[in-house]
């Protein structure tokens, strides 16, 4: 399961019942920065294993809960890098493939935005937010299926 800018305490005060649902039978967690407070970290490690980045809002705290600023990982033999702000829309898988040249799968934040394309030979995955939804219709999150090596499924899962 992915999601980004939880944004606590402001929009996250405890975990919301939809995004326990599909938090019930996760392997893993990615959570792509703006956690602002590592009590939600805590609340999702109840769940599943949780790897995060800090985000351009998370301090000390966060990054003590064990946050770097990009973070590199093999989830069943796929290899995923994860970065909260990926830049300008413009041009961004190109500087994502130069940025993480091994990655197969680059999940990120920051933007609020849904996102899940295919470009530069690079899978890219921005989950959105589940509870600070900006201009869009609804929070969200990801759910990634990873099989031998391979993304069988990326899905954005409305919560709101």
């Amino acid at each position: 399961m992915v999601l980004s800018d939880t944004h606590a305490p402001r929009h996250w005060k405890a975990l919301p019942s939809s995004v326990a649902r599909v938090l019930d039978g996760a392997d893993t967690i990615l959570h792509a920065g703006d956690v602002c407070v590592p009590f939600v970290l805590d609340e999702l490690a109840g769940f599943a294993p949780v790897h995060v980045v800090l985000g351009n809002n998370d301090g000390r705290d966060v990054a003590a809960w064990g946050a770097p600023e990009t973070l590199d990982l093999d989830l069943a033999g796929l290899r995923v890098s994860m970065i909260h702000d990926s830049g300008r829309k413009e041009g961004r898988a190109a500087r994502l493939r130069r940025r993480f040249p091994d990655a197969d799968l680059v999940v990120f934040g920051h933007s609020h935005i849904p996102l899940d394309e295919t470009g530069a030979g690079l899978r890219i995955f921005n989950p959105g937010s589940p509870t600070d939804k900006r201009r869009q219709p609804h929070g969200t999150v990801g759910v990634l299926h990873i099989t031998d090596g391979t993304l069988v499924d990326a899905k954005i899962v409305n919560v709101s």
